[in-house]
């Protein structure tokens, strides 16, 4: 069976599949790349991510048909929000031309992108013509040398603060900035970033650093809770709690009492938020993962490749999410003490 002969399943939203704890498919993170141009210490270290290190071949990789085809079943089960992220996005050939084609989807799903933000002065003016709506940009430090050491040695600040311009000036707006902050490594700079995008109509999210993965020596007391942080930052300009955009959103908002737009904190460790989770993700190669903390997967490009028809790829995915039952942020401690906690998915193989 070819692709055009295989049965379409008409895109109009039903009411979509709601895991063990009562809760929908509502975003897709769509990872396009497992290479990165940066090697982030907690996400891609330099000593396991060498030069030798093997990447997904091309042809490992999903093709941009296949991705917008599986994101196509993915709304019609519910998907409103599209989020494509890496490894770095924009290391993968004609992004743009996917971008147009996950825009042009029925049921005009909204669509992100997360990024390191060293290509986006070249990419940011042909991506928002193609309908990318919004970016956010990983930026853990305005000091070169903090930055430098988080990136793992990388001098492009400078290139990073560029790329956040064009992509304001471009229209890819409300921009964000994510950060994640470490105690004894970036902390101590939180509110120079907040100094730096206050009244630019730019919002900074602080994230508590998290386990994901297996490679960056996490430990509890590298944690700032943001309640520390908020307490911080309010001291310096009062600050007011927004409501959340919708149910499932992870960031908690506040908004500058003197009006110089908002700021947020994502506090997975101090205040989990997995009873309104609401995402899935899809890696590079084609496994969908039902949770950041994910230990295993299930592979959607095996049976596409072998010509599965859009009702049993919408059955595969439809039995995944309604079995759900991740929780993983609950029950971290209870997990990490666990001998028989297996390996957690890598984050560049998944995105954040």
């Amino acid at each position: 069976m070819t692709p055009n002969d295989q049965q379409v399943v008409p895109i109009a939203r039903a009411r979509g599949p709601r895991d063990t704890l009562g809760r929908p498919l509502h975003d897709l993170r769509i990872s396009v790349m497992d290479r990165c141009n940066f090697r982030c210490p907690y996400c891609m270290p330099r000593d396991t991510f060498h030069d030798s290190y093997r990447f997904m071949k091309s042809a490992e990789r999903l093709s941009h048909e296949e991705i917008v085809r599986l994101a196509r079943l993915f709304v019609s089960l519910g998907v409103q929000k599209i989020r494509i992220t890496g490894g770095e996005p924009l290391l993968r050939a004609n992004l743009a031309d996917l971008v147009g084609d996950l825009t042009a989807l029925p049921g005009e799903p909204d669509i992100a992108l997360t990024t390191n933000g060293v290509l986006l002065a070249k990419y940011a003016s042909e991506l928002k013509a193609s309908g990318l709506a919004r970016v956010t940009v990983s930026l853990d430090s305005l000091d070169p040398e903090i930055f430098r050491h988080l990136c793992g040695g990388f001098d492009e600040l400078a290139t990073v603060l560029d790329g956040i311009g064009h992509a304001q000036r471009a229209g890819l707006t409300p921009l964000k900035i994510n950060t994640v902050i470490q105690r004894g490594v970036n902390d101590a700079g939180a509110l120079d970033l907040a100094a730096r995008f206050r009244g630019t109509g730019i919002v900074v999210r602080f994230i508590e650093y998290m386990d994901v993965g297996n490679r960056n020596q996490w430990q509890p007391g590298l944690v700032v809770p943001s309640a520390e942080l908020h307490a911080r930052i309010h001291a310096r300009w009062p600050l007011a709690p927004l409501d959340r955009n919708y149910v499932g959103e992870v960031a908690q908002r506040y908004a500058y009492a003197d009006g110089q737009g908002e700021i947020g904190f994502i506090s997975s460790i101090s205040q989990p938020f997995c009873g309104d989770c609401s995402r899935a993700r899809l890696s590079s190669d084609g496994v969908l993962y039902t949770c950041l903390f994910a230990t295993h997967g299930l592979d959607l490009r095996a049976p596409l490749r072998a010509g599965a028809d859009d009702e049993e790829l919408l059955a595969m995915i439809r039995g995944r999410w309604t079995a759900r039952v991740d929780r993983y942020s609950e029950l971290r401690a209870t997990l990490r003490a666990s001998a028989a906690q297996e390996p957690k998915i890598e984050m560049n193989y998944i995105g954040g």
